[in-house]
């Protein structure tokens, strides 16, 4: 079931919204190799220091574009996450625009209370953005939606980099 923005697309968009929404799960060839990248998030980010969580977060997205045979994007961990009237942004991707790779930014620490954010949150921030990623340079898709599709893809990635689903996932 679209969700409620679907009607107010362009008969072209609404294509592309339900291309993406029809992808449930992405075929990663070795997850296995990929699970101690995940978790080796947790104590870099543990560590409070955004250059330890951003060298172990590009480790595992370098590794996934290794895997998925997509461009290389590059991983940025920023300190506190910026606020406004619309709430906190935890994670950002720009795509490649012909000015260099793509980017993907997320950040470590929450705005109103400067804690450092859990690390099931951020890895899924991490993975989140990494999808809008596979939607462009993957899928091929020209633009990326947030779609049920979408989400499902990334909560089984999450829970695959976890070892919470079988290696086949």
């Amino acid at each position: 079931m679209p969700f409620a923005y679907y009607d107010r697309l362009s008969p072209a968009r609404q294509r592309v919204y339900r291309r993406s929404d029809e992808i449930t799960r992405i075929a990663v060839p070795d997850l296995g190799a990929l699970e101690p990248l995940a978790r080796a998030i947790e104590p870099a980010l543990g560590s409070g220091e955004p250059a330890l969580a951003q060298a172990a977060c590009a480790r595992l997205i370098d590794a996934l574009n290794a895997q998925m045979k997509t461009p290389a994007v590059r991983t940025r961990v920023l300190a506190r996450r910026p606020t406004d009237a619309g709430g906190e942004l935890h994670g950002l991707y720009e795509p490649d625009n012909g000015e260099g790779p793509a980017r993907i930014s997320v950040w470590m620490r929450t705005a109103a209370r400067d804690d450092v954010v859990k690390f099931r949150t951020f890895l899924r921030t991490l993975v989140h953005e990494f999808c809008h990623h596979l939607d462009y340079e993957l899928y091929k898709l020209p633009e990326t939606f947030h779609t049920e599709g979408f989400y499902a893809r990334e909560s089984a990635l999450v829970r695959a980099l976890l070892g919470e689903l079988p290696a086949t996932a």
